[in-house]
């Protein structure tokens, strides 16, 4: 059934495959053996040779080309150099001059120029440094004052763009220091100079990542024509002699990746040919570039099939790229060895260090991987380096070694073991010459160096730009050290084998592995890397495995299997003749059983320890971890998840167990009691994710559990209770009650409970939340419902960026999440380019059945889905501006199965779309520059406050955005999808739910009888609202109570001024290149019911210090003093209707009350019983905040730290 790993590997390519993920420890010993050299090779590389080097580039340095200067000068530990990095990288990318502008005053007001002024000898840093200096002045806020009315009037004349142009001018000298030229012609034509000197060139055809298949048509045929050029311009000079050309295979086909092995190896592979058989008329050498781990072993597939092409035979252009920072380096050199020696060839093979350093951490961080494909320290890439360069040395016959290096020890080395043997060393255009004019030449040490050159306009630049600064300004790097006078000389050629003798070989200190991110407490939840040829082979067969099984389930009562009637089929709704399993439904008489068995233990489980009901949740996790491929197998064909989703579904249910494990232990009182019975009813979107959370809280906080899963998913939750009875959970604690809407409804109405955990649609929150109304004492709901999410991207925004976050948040999961994006708002002055390479993307997404690893998109759950989806498609095709749509798959059978394929709708205006969308629909907006905030007006108008997105280089505008938008999460350049427990608490308020955040601090405390709230560690501290605080003090004086009473009262302003969240933050522990905020926000109005006036005035106390505004009825006790409390303090006698979020009953609210306010449209409004006082915790809304900190295109902070 599941097909997707390749044939058994050769045991060469084995070798590489099994090293991907290497302990650190043990390959560095390895290495460290293979790359030993001679007392006289070290004695004349390291003493002799790297030292004249270093000590000729210092004294050459005053006529350096800058950019070193540079980079030493704005070192990139600071603000400035990520201002820079931001404002390079964008402003040539931005149409607009209002947004242009915007950005210039937004980055360089904060950073400080001034103290590099006259600190360089070099005059290009300083020119920078003047030209910022200026900016940063005229552009700062408080200009207007400090330089006076003369340079006021400057500005109004025309500063603005004249800074612009300013920035705009450094930016194209910056651009012109690392491009040769704007096209191959004028390339080959500034590169003249230096071949006189000796030096040859590799061109690079600049360009990112395809994202469709126009990209990557426009990126193939210019390197066919820089092939010509080079070719024709070589005049017959041979692969080592002339000059050669580089290509990146991203470039070159949309979904250059493993899971679409079978599209890259039938369409990339032939245009490849092309290429190559083009080089070998020119005779000049063409490499393949490296590029991200996960796609290494597909790229050697494709060279196995270059170069045993006997069309290509005796061709010795053949060139690859291998990173020595990769613990897979030396198996990969061995194959290709190998490789060329089988089919009598010779590759050029080029070692560089390795550039993606900083994704390769994140990535294996947010998957859960085991260990890291790189290596965290880099003296432990030094020695790898050189014990590859050995192993590249000892194989002259096979092939021809590139080494590429801009630090002086390792030349030196690689000099030293390379003498008497063939090879060439190669830099980066614009940052080793300084280096290398002391190397090339018969007057120097005579080696050819090959310059690895880029080419392309000013806009391609910037990715490429920005990785180069990123490892130039890294502060361990020797491009950054080399013109660092602090430095000595002896520290500059200190050799790695010195470093490791001293300091031994140990992980980077700052660098957790991935399963400790959350340290020593959490295990992070496992994860698999769907690029590895051993996972893929041990996957499909444990997935096989369980698939072969027949699964039969029913409710659980007590422990018991209890079938109610026949059991109906379970089919796949990808395909309806895969008959999944059966599954037996409840009637109400055997739910109501269900409760009466979970009201009968509450007593025990709850006087069960915090620490063994914790241990319960560890256990069960480490089950959900072994029982993983059987869980994922259900996920993929009973819910039609795909692979990657399905991996993601038991993550999150493990992190739900380990993160409310702690909780339980650490965050509850000791002793705090459950509220009682919970009927926890869960969607078949996360069937096993938030079934899982919703049961382990409830459970973890003392509480019994009758678990009702969503029909359509109950074979997935059948088989979680199992598992969640064998970690030891007494089975009189966990029922399971199996059914639709109706049982539901039954198990909600039982007097007997104590409280309901709901995820689901926003209409059946409100049903439930009448249901409970009804009752006369406050069974607790928590209800996460729906969203309109939408994401702002302004001009500023990275297209690429913009491009892989919408279609992951738009259609991943067939849209079928609440947090998924459904709206898309695009600046005007950017839309036509970055909807055209929206529409590009989706046509490559494959829609298809998930049991095979190259569906992006599978089915929606049923029928009644399908057709609602597909009611709302017609409708809007007859309003909409525009629409484009793709198509599913060929293999798929439409009339066996339940597809919808992604749609994107350009609409008139916001108003088209009037209710959710649960499925792969966008619909895109457009705004101008100036319309932001209408635009914000119009989202919060809707209603929800789930999920929301910005794109912008801007930090005022993100600011801007966040302060005013109404959102539970708010993701910042990033996707909207995918919150990960712990690190982005996830829920919304408003339409979108009651909270508090499933994941976060308050949601144990919400199931639990507590008298106040404990607020999680606070890394920013909450300021009350001083004002109101003062004018409540003057009305205390006034109060007509007893002197005790006034003193307690007293004490309330200042317990408020302790107790508080208002402007606080908590940052949150997460992977490497983000910044994870929890923050909280006040509602605006609470309706205060019944209490004696010293009650109802420390309640007001509470309300006014966090900003919120006060409600109470005309004959309530505070109402006499309204006119003193303008703004504090609103009487009416319709409350219901005051547009109140919560209602604070100092006093028990009755029936009625409570069933007018659940009857009433829009949010549903939180009732919290406060007759021993209002904690105010329990009124604020919580807010996440996730921030991309790399979308720079690089992650500052973590390449400047040193090892």
């Amino acid at each position: 059934m599941f097909d997707f790993a390749l044939p058994t590997q050769t045991s060469l390519r084995q070798a590489v495959t099994d090293a991907y993920r290497r302990d650190e420890t043990e390959a560095v010993q390895d290495m460290l053996q293979r790359a030993q050299m001679s007392d006289e090779e070290r004695q004349q590389a390291a003493d002799t040779l790297a030292r004249r080097l270093v000590t000729q580039v210092r004294a050459s340095r005053t006529k350096a080309s800058g950019v070193d200067a540079l980079m030493h000068e704005f070192s990139l530990s600071s603000e400035e150099g990520v201002a820079l990095m931001c404002l390079a990288e964008a402003l040539l990318r931005i149409p607009d001059k209002a947004t242009r502008n915007k950005l210039i005053a937004d980055k360089l007001s904060d950073g400080n120029w001034k103290k590099h002024l006259n600190n360089s000898p070099s005059l290009f840093v300083n020119a920078a440094a003047w030209g910022l200096l200026i900016t940063g002045k005229l552009t700062t806020q408080t200009s207007e004052q400090s330089l006076g009315a003369a340079l006021n009037r400057l500005l109004g004349k025309g500063g603005e763009p004249l800074i612009r142009k300013g920035v705009d001018y450094a930016m194209r000298l910056l651009g012109k220091q690392f491009v040769t030229g704007q096209t191959i012609e004028e390339a080959l034509q500034n590169g003249k100079e230096r071949e006189k000197m000796g030096y040859r060139y590799s061109f690079d055809m600049l360009g990112e990542a395809a994202y469709t298949q126009a990209d990557a048509d426009r990126y193939y045929n210019d390197y066919v024509q820089a092939i010509h050029a080079i070719g024709k311009d070589a005049a017959g000079q041979g692969v080592y002699e002339g000059n050669g050309i580089s290509v990146k295979l991203s470039a070159i086909h949309p979904r250059y990746s493993r899971a679409q092995h079978g599209r890259v190896m039938g369409e990339l592979l032939p245009r490849l040919k092309e290429l190559y058989l083009l080089g070998k008329k020119y005779n000049i050498g063409i490499n393949i570039d490296a590029e991200e781990a996960n796609r290494l072993e597909l790229s050697l597939d494709l060279m196995e099939a270059l170069v045993s092409d006997p069309d290509l035979a005796g061709y010795n252009g053949i060139g690859f790229v291998v990173q020595a920072y990769q613990k897979r380096c030396p198996f990969v050199i061995d194959y290709l060895i190998d490789l060329a020696r089988r089919n009598n060839q010779k590759l050029m093979i080029r070692l560089v260090k390795g550039a993606y350093w900083d994704s390769e951490i994140k990535w294996a961080q947010v998957d859960g991987l085991n260990g890291y494909p790189v290596y965290t320290r880099k003296v432990h890439t030094d020695i790898s380096y050189l014990a590859c360069a050995r192993k590249l040395l000892s194989a002259q016959d096979a092939v021809f070694p590139q080494f590429a290096t801009h630090n002086a020890y390792t030349l030196a080395a690689i000099y030293q073991m390379g003498k008497g043997k063939d090879f060439e060393h190669q830099c980066l255009h614009g940052m080793g010459e300084t280096l290398y004019d002391q190397v090339v030449g018969p007057q120097n040490l005579g080696r050819r160096v090959r310059i690895y050159a880029p080419v392309g306009t000013h806009e391609t630049l910037l990715a490429y730009l920005v990785r180069r600064l990123l490892e130039n300004g890294a502060n361990s790097s020797f491009v950054s050290q080399i013109v660092d006078e602090k430095i000595s000389i002896d520290q500059l050629i200190r050799s790695p084998f010195d470093t490791i003798a001293e300091q031994g070989i140990h992980l980077h200190a700052a660098l957790p592995l991935p399963r400790d991110l959350y340290g020593k407490g959490r295990l992070n939840s496992q994860g698999f890397d769907l690029s590895n040829e051993n996972v893929l082979q041990q996957l499909q067969q444990e997935l096989n495995r369980a698939a072969a099984q027949q699964f039969q389930t029913a409710s659980v009562v007590n422990g018991k299997s209890r079938p109610v009637g026949a059991g109906q089929q379970v089919r796949n709704p990808a395909d309806h003749s895969d008959v999944v399993g059966s599954v037996s439904f409840a009637d109400a008489a055997l739910a109501q059983e269900a409760v009466a068995a979970a009201v009968a233990a509450q007593a025990e489980w709850n006087g069960t320890p915090a620490a063994e009901r914790a241990a319960c949740l560890r256990r069960f996790a480490d089950l959900l971890e072994r029982h993983a491929p059987a869980l994922m197998m259900l996920a993929v064909r009973e819910a039609g998840k795909t692979l990657n989703n399905a991996i993601a579904e038991v993550r999150e249910a493990v992190d739900f167990c380990r993160y409310y494990a702690d909780e339980a232990e650490h965050t509850l009182p000791q002793g705090s009691q459950g509220v009682g019975t919970i009927v926890a009813i869960s969607p078949w979107n996360f069937p096993l994710a938030i079934f899982t959370g919703e049961v382990v809280a409830a459970l973890a906080a003392g509480n019994t559990v009758v678990a009702k899963p969503a029909e359509q998913t109950s074979l997935i939750a059948g088989y979680a209770v199992s598992l969640m009875h064998e970690a030891g959970i007494p089975t009189s604690a966990l029922q399971l009650v199996l059914g639709a809407g109706d049982v539901g409804a039954a198990l909600t109405q039982d007097p007997r409970i104590g409280g309901v955990i709901f995820t689901g649609s926003t209409e059946v929150a409100r049903l439930i939340n009448q249901t409970l109304a009804k009752r006369d004492d406050s069974p607790v709901l928590i209800a996460e419902t729906g969203g309109q999410n939408a994401m702002i991207v302004d001009s500023t925004a990275l297209a690429e960026q913009v491009c892989a976050d919408v279609l992951n948040s738009a259609f991943d999961s067939a849209g079928q999440r609440c947090s998924a994006l459904r709206i898309l708002c695009v600046q005007e002055d950017v839309a036509d380019h970055m909807v055209k390479m929206i529409k590009g993307a989706m046509d490559e997404l494959v829609v298809g059945n998930p049991i095979a690893l190259d569906t992006d998109i599978g089915p929606v759950i049923d029928t009644e889905a399908q057709q609602n989806l597909l009611a709302h498609i017609n409708r809007m095709k007859g309003i909409a501006k525009s629409y484009h749509e793709i198509r599913p798959s060929e293999n798929v059978n439409p009339d066996n199965a339940t597809f919808v394929a992604p749609i994107m709708f350009e609409l008139n205006g916001l108003g088209e779309l009037q209710r959710e969308v649960f499925g792969p629909v966008l619909h895109v907006v457009r705004y101008p520059a100036d319309g932001l905030d209408k635009l914000i007006d119009q989202i919060n108008g809707k209603g929800y406050a789930l999920t929301h997105g910005v794109h912008s280089r801007i930090d005022g505008t993100v600011e801007h955005i966040r302060s005013r938008i109404e959102s539970g999460n708010v993701y910042v350049n990033r996707n909207i999808v995918g919150a990960v427990v712990g690190v982005q608490p996830f829920g919304g308020h408003g339409l979108s739910g009651t909270g508090p955040k499933a994941g976060g601090s308050f949601y144990l405390q919400r199931l639990s009888r507590l008298k106040e709230w404990t607020a999680p560690t606070l890394s920013k501290i909450g300021q009350v609202d001083e004002a109101a605080l003062k004018r409540l003090e003057t009305l205390l004086h006034g109060l007509p109570l007893p002197q005790s009473e006034k003193m307690a009262a007293a004490a309330s302003l200042g317990q408020s001024r302790v107790r508080t969240l208002r402007k606080a933050e908590s940052v949150l522990a997460g992977p490497t290149g983000e910044r994870n905020v929890l923050s909280w926000h006040a509602p605006a109005r609470v309706w205060l019911y019944g209490g004696s006036l010293a009650a109802s005035f420390t309640a007001l106390v509470s309300l006014a210090s966090a900003g919120v505004q006060a409600v109470v009825l005309p004959d309530h006790p505070l109402a006499a003093y309204a006119d003193r409390l303008d703004g504090l303090l609103a009487v009416t006698d319709k409350p219901e209707a005051a547009g109140i979020s919560h209602v604070a009953a100092l006093e028990p609210l009755p029936s009625a009350r409570k069933q007018v306010l659940a009857n009433r449209d829009g949010a549903l409004v939180r009732i919290l019983p406060s007759e021993n006082g209002l904690d105010i915790l329990q009124v604020f809304e919580e807010i996440s905040c996730s921030i991309n900190t790399t979308a720079a295109g690089g992650n500052a902070s973590l390449m400047a730290m040193a090892d």
